[in-house]
């Protein structure tokens, strides 16, 4: 009989540790969401927020709660969530990129931590500018601060800036010691536990007879199709044969090996659809929320709205560049076809000189279509809001960029998991149970 593949997970007493230790991270992040900073009143905004959800309308505040996992409209010390450091890490990436000194610090030796330690600085930075944007943007709503204005504005920064570098270290901690994938995991976590309240209001709206059950279930057969196109998209590759020839090392002789490189369609998984999220909320937060008093910003806030024309063209086209920007950076056709070369390799009807030209079409071929399908999964639910009339806090939760995080962080757990059982299984400890997995 086969044994279940969790029992498998909690027998091997490191890998336990690790997913018990994600999932604590995971418990403590929810418990901070829920956690007021000082000086708010929870009462004043939740009348302010059941207001606009009556009048039916819809702000960059829902987009950013999406983000913050309902953290943000409680005003919670991770009402920020972990944007700060990934807007830190993208502009990071993009120095690197721009000037060739930070790049040759990034690779000598203790380089990475140098530079990480670099984008520790800048998500104070942002995290501070952050703060300050959302300490004004609650002192306009009616009631809603129970503090003098410079005392909440300082209190208010020190206290979100904090939960942000902590929830950037427990991301970090989740990485070293957990299952991997931590500021990932941080993001799908909030979206995951906001699915039951997104399934309960819309079962309330079908019920009062604001929704047709019909376009309910339409919508629902819809996500799940796109699920299914999002696991299949993950999943798809090109393989690329490589030959290595025969080498003599000391006394031994080792044969031919063909073996091949899997070039992923989409490598860059689903950052791309988080960086270029990031971006837009970053300059979007700030003209939304000063809009009521710089007029201009208004206009800015007006016309690059969710759902709107122009958002939707910069989301798509920062979701295309991201795709390929990432891919360059961590699959870099220069490096792979040096390593090829360095230990004898060849692929067939390539000339060695023209491996990184080959490796370059190949990538270019394969990640336009790869980020043109994001960018339309990341679009359905503004086409589901306007087609079908679904709900924009509905079609945001349950669609698009929700989907591709969840399906996308979840295949990526799942592998980190199985690269441990992997390596386990060479210990022998987990021998019989992948003995038995593979009569499945």
């Amino acid at each position: 009989m086969a044994s279940n593949p969790i029992s498998q997970v909690f027998r091997i007493p490191e890998l336990r540790k690790r997913v018990l230790f994600t999932l604590t991270v995971l418990i403590v992040f929810r418990i901070g969401a829920a956690l007021p900073i000082p000086g708010i009143n929870i009462t004043a905004l939740k009348q302010y927020y059941l207001q606009q959800q009556t009048e039916g309308l819809t702000s960059i505040t829902d987009y950013i709660d999406f983000f913050a996992g309902g953290a943000f409209k409680n005003f919670s010390i991770f009402m920020l969530g972990v944007m700060p450091y990934i807007t830190a890490s993208i502009i990071m990436q993009l120095l690197l990129v721009m000037f060739p000194s930070l790049k040759a610090i990034a690779e000598e030796e203790g380089g990475r931590k140098k530079i990480q330690r670099y984008t520790r600085y800048g998500t104070v930075l942002v995290s501070l500018i952050q703060s300050f944007i959302v300490a004004q943007y609650a002192d306009a709503i009616p009631d809603a601060v129970v503090l003098p204005k410079l005392s909440f504005v300082l209190l208010g920064m020190l206290t979100v800036t904090t939960g942000s570098l902590f929830l950037m270290w427990l991301g970090e901690q989740v990485n070293q010691r957990g299952i991997g994938n931590g500021i990932s995991l941080i993001i799908f976590a909030g979206i995951v536990a906001r699915l039951p309240q997104a399934f309960i209001q819309l079962v309330e709206q079908i019920q009062l007879g604001e929704l047709n059950p019909v376009v309910a279930l339409l919508v629902l057969v819809l996500f799940v199709a796109v699920i299914i196109l999002v696991i299949y998209e993950q999943q798809g590759q090109r393989k690329i044969p490589v030959h290595y020839a025969k080498r003599v090392v000391g006394r031994r002789v080792y044969g031919v090996q063909n073996t091949y490189i899997p070039m992923k369609l989409n490598p860059s998984g689903v950052i791309p659809v988080i960086f270029a999220s990031s971006v837009l909320l970053f300059p979007l937060q700030i003209a939304q929320m000063l809009g009521t008093r710089v007029g201009w910003l208004a206009d800015v806030a007006y016309w690059l709205r969710p759902g709107g024309v122009w958002y939707l063209v910069f989301y798509t086209l920062l979701i295309i560049f991201f795709a390929y920007f990432y891919t360059q950076v961590t699959l870099n056709p220069m490096e792979l076809a040096k390593n090829i070369r360095e230990h004898g390799g060849s692929v067939p009807g390539v000339r060695a000189e023209k491996l990184e030209e080959y490796f370059t079409n190949i990538l270019n071929r394969i990640i336009l279509p790869g980020a043109l399908f994001l960018a339309f999964i990341a679009i359905i639910p503004t086409l589901v809001q306007q087609v079908f009339h679904f709900p924009s806090r509905l079609a945001y939760l349950m669609g698009g960029t929700s989907l591709l995080i969840m399906v996308g962080v979840d295949l990526d757990t799942m592998s980190q998991i199985e690269g441990h059982l992997k390596m386990h299984h060479q210990d022998g400890l987990v021998r019989r149970g992948k003995l038995r997995a593979r009569n499945l």
